[in-house]
């Protein structure tokens, strides 16, 4: 299969610690000549086998025509998307008509991600566990009312999920009926815009959550570890949700029986249910479930890597994985033949932010940004842009400090000296990613 794809060039999609990770780890495949990002940041600048792609004729990452018009002028042999709202666009369906394989699902298989509302029917249709639910078009106004008397009449508190992408920032969780009511109020009153309107009000499940990345050809998939992500922005897990501040992986409480269970239960269905649909999918599925009491539960599917995820599962993957093999013959049908080796051992990241987030905050700011000499810990750029000679801020979520090691007490600890070679006004991070009192807290506590 090496030979099939002997020196592709990659198209990389994107601008976040995802996208630095993932150029990281293509840029070793045996098969890639260069991988190319577009815009990319300041980790991605220019390295032996990456940098960033420079054109003012393209507008922005939603631009598809003219980036398929700059895949043909480099050559490009696989292209890899990394922001939802590109998969969800339907991006991949543009290269495939160039002919250009894609690592993406179709846009309708990304219907997963891109409605809330589609995916709880879904799951009822093909008996995939998750919560129980109801949904709402709260621009109806006899639909909020009948939200309102949902949320007052039901035995459990529940969760209020915006159905459409809102940058993973439509969920929120009321801690009295009263607050229910009023956030969906809020909800139709524009605090999401239009993809707010339409809602998921479903029943609020406690247990721990875990992260699970899936590689599919449509036929047949292959899993990554199981991760912890810690959303809230505070130590504790207090504080307001964010798109994630830290990972470790793999967990520490799901056993080779459980993952047996998420597979049949749940991954399995998934990917016949679509299948059967017409809406094969071909690409990477991160399901994000909660381990309960009475099995596990899908909470959510997003269809394309997670952030900060991704940038602790490419420290996982073994030295000879030629990652751009795996995605390529997803694209082909054909991942039963690819090689997806994974260490043993464990892997953290500690995402480092701007004051102020997730709220507003300040870019701009200059960075110190010391040498790491180990070559298991790694520094991830995500908002970071290159002025000059000088590293700014230019985003929420600024660095991911990564680590790899035996075991998870170990990784931690260097993951945290890896936070130390970074320096900037405002930088903020939390202090308990991974550790007993996080992962307790998170057993009772669910979050996004």
């Amino acid at each position: 299969m090496n030979d099939d794809i002997h020196k592709r060039r990659i198209l990389l999609i994107g601008s976040g610690g995802r996208e630095h990770a993932l150029a990281w780890k293509l840029s070793q495949s045996v098969s890639v000549e260069h991988v190319f990002v577009f815009p990319g940041n300041g980790g991605t600048v220019q390295t032996e086998r990456i940098s960033n792609v420079v054109d003012e004729s393209i507008v922005s990452e939603r631009d598809y025509p003219a980036l398929v018009t700059l895949a043909l002028k480099l050559n490009i042999g696989l292209v890899v998307v990394g922001p939802d709202s590109a998969v969800v666009d339907g991006i991949e369906g543009y290269f495939r008509q160039s002919g250009i394989p894609c690592f993406a699902p179709s846009k309708e298989a990304a219907e997963l991600e891109g409605s809330k509302t589609y995916a709880k029917d879904f799951m009822r249709k093909y008996n995939i566990p998750t919560a129980g639910y109801q949904t709402f078009d709260l621009s109806v106004a006899a639909d909020l009312e009948m939200a309102k008397d949902y949320v007052q009449t039901v035995y459990h508190d529940v969760v209020i999920k915006a159905s459409g992408l809102v940058a993973g920032k439509g969920v929120v969780l009321p801690s009295s009926k009263k607050e229910a009511c009023e956030e969906l109020d809020s909800f139709a009153n524009g605090k999401f815009g239009d993809f707010g309107l339409s809602v998921v009000v479903e029943e609020y499940l406690e247990g721990d959550e875990i992260s699970v990345l899936t590689f599919s050809d449509g036929k047949s998939f292959k899993s990554l570890p199981p991760g912890q992500d810690h959303k809230r922005i505070f130590n504790g897990n207090t504080g307001p949700n964010t798109g994630g501040m830290g990972v470790y992986a793999p967990t520490t409480f799901v056993t080779d029986a459980m993952m047996s269970t998420i597979e049949e239960t749940i991954l399995k269905p998934t990917f016949d249910g679509l299948r059967a649909e017409g809406r094969t999918f071909r690409g990477l599925l991160f399901t994000g479930i909660m381990i309960t009491r009475s099995g596990p539960k899908v909470l959510e599917y997003n269809v394309r890597f997670g952030d900060p995820e991704t940038q602790t599962m490419m420290l996982l993957l073994s030295q000879d994985t030629d990652l751009a093999a795996v995605l390529l013959a997803c694209t082909q049908g054909i991942l039963k033949d690819a090689q997806l080796g994974v260490r043993s051992g464990y892997a953290c990241n500690v995402v480092i932010s701007s004051a102020g987030y997730p709220g507003p905050y300040s870019t701009g700011k200059p960075i110190r940004l010391d040498p790491i000499f180990s070559p298991d810990i790694h520094i991830f750029h995500a908002g970071t842009k290159l002025i000059g000679n000088v590293l700014h801020t230019a985003g929420g979520r600024v660095f991911s400090a990564a680590a790899y090691g035996d075991s998870l007490e170990d990784v931690v600890k260097r993951a945290y000296q890896d936070v130390e070679a970074i320096d900037f006004e405002g930088m903020h991070f939390r202090t308990d990613i991974a550790s007993r009192y996080a992962i307790c807290q998170m057993q009772n506590l669910y979050h996004y």
